[in-house]
């Protein structure tokens, strides 16, 4: 009689922990750590509790919903809203399809974005102080009520496409081109909406707050990048005029200050400027912006490119490949890849510097808040309006970098 062998399948160990498990295992695993832990406890109940006490009960938090119309869009005419909205919709079109598509971190990411879009749908938009005020730089031309269910309208109109196009992009590899497609398409298609044609045109001079913020963030992010690759190739290359070239503009640009850019771009460069052709205002702030970072950025993926050893390039040509396809398909997938930390902290650098526009006149988010607080009935109120501007900008630079952590993870960074 044949022995038959029973085999029972054993499941690998559950590592991960729940918040109980980690805080036996990291605070409480043994009774001094139980003490440091106590101790600690009570000394920032201390430290926090005068701030607490004010943000919970003594801070007029009334100035933040009474002006989110103004944060958000700044100067922007309320007629013309609808050409956020548009773009705003065309945004979680995309997400959607990029979450259902990759699904794993751009799942994470774009379901936060819309989580976040909720919570704006929540907020009461109370814009009657505003209108009772009048602000030099927006006027309220339409009924508050119809205002606020408008924005709603439209809010909770994006999170239907989002879910929609969630489903409809689900394990469709064949949109992978599309999509990509769409979002290089996507900044141009923004800023031809934001602006328009016509009689009907918004000049940038109107655009404001957090939504000329993320502009100058994202278009001097999607810039930078490939102009900050070209000179770091350019910097390392064998000819002498394109070596010299990318280093003098390197150095140079990094011996300046951002602000001296950005004045050069407002006052002295207009005067250069052939006949009546001006740039636009907008435009040569994010000139000034993208050519500062695209120094820096430069540096950083030069010292990606070192990183990468000299006989990945002899193994490309040994197999006959072109210096452009060495490049591109054998080096700078390993040099970026080293740098990820470094590129992603320039783009974080980057976003906090556009606060600096508001010298050469442009009303950014900070700029917004420093005329809100410009009014008379919001005067005194400067913590809690920074606070909140403070708050936007933390959201959005720790968003980038908890990205910038879950790619390194997925590509194994630091992994041997």
């Amino acid at each position: 009689m044949e022995n038959i062998a029973i085999t029972q399948e054993v499941k690998p160990p559950n590592t991960s922990k729940g918040p109980v498990k980690w805080l036996q295992d990291n605070l409480f695993n043994t009774w001094y750590n139980t003490i440091l832990t106590c101790l600690a406890l009570v000394f920032l109940f201390f430290v926090f509790k005068g701030g607490l006490t004010w943000i919970f009960t003594q801070a007029e938090w009334e100035v933040i919903p009474a002006n989110l119309q103004i944060l958000m869009i700044g100067p922007y005419p309320i007629e013309q809203a609808w050409r956020i909205w548009i773009v705003l919709c065309t945004l979680f079109v995309l997400l959607g399809l990029s979450a259902g598509v990759w699904k794993g971190l751009v799942l994470r990411i774009s379901a936060a974005i819309a989580i976040f879009g909720l919570i704006l749908l929540l907020i009461p938009l109370d814009v009657v102080k505003n209108s009772e005020a009048e602000y030099a730089v927006l006027e309220f031309n339409f009924n508050i009520i119809y205002l606020i269910f408008l924005k709603r309208t439209w809010l909770l109109g994006g999170l239907v496409l989002f879910i929609v196009t969630f489903f409809l992009g689900r394990d469709k590899n064949v949109l992978k081109r599309w999509v990509i497609g769409g979002w290089v398409l996507s900044l141009p298609y923004t800023m031809m909406v934001l602006h328009g044609f016509g009689e009907n045109s918004v000049s940038t001079t109107h655009w404001g707050g957090l939504f000329l913020t993320l502009v100058l963030a994202a278009a001097g992010i999607t810039m930078c990048f490939p102009l900050g690759v070209l000179l770091a190739l350019g910097r390392r290359s064998q000819l002498p005029a394109i070596k010299w070239v990318s280093t003098i503009y390197i150095e140079t640009i990094r011996g300046v200050p951002l602000i001296t850019l950005l004045i050069m771009g407002s006052v002295l460069f207009p005067i250069f400027m052939p006949g009546d052709f001006q740039l636009d205002k907008v435009l040569r702030a994010e000139l000034a912006l993208i050519l500062f970072s695209a120094a820096y950025m430069a540096e950083n993926v030069r010292g990606g490119l070192q990183a990468v050893p000299q006989g990945q390039v002899e193994a490309a040509q040994a197999v006959g490949l072109t210096y452009p396809k060495t490049m591109l398909f054998i080096v700078l997938p390993q040099a970026l890849r080293a740098v990820i930390p470094a590129i992603v902290g320039q783009f974080i650098s980057l976003f906090k510097d556009t606060s600096l526009v508001t010298i050469i006149g442009l009303l950014d988010l900070l700029g917004i808040a420093r005329s809100v607080l410009a009014n008379p009935t919001w005067q005194g109120r400067y913590i809690e309006v920074y606070l909140f501007v403070a708050a936007i900008y933390f959201v959005f630079c720790y968003a980038m970098s908890y990205v910038s952590q879950k790619i390194e993870a997925d590509l194994g960074v630091g992994k041997h």
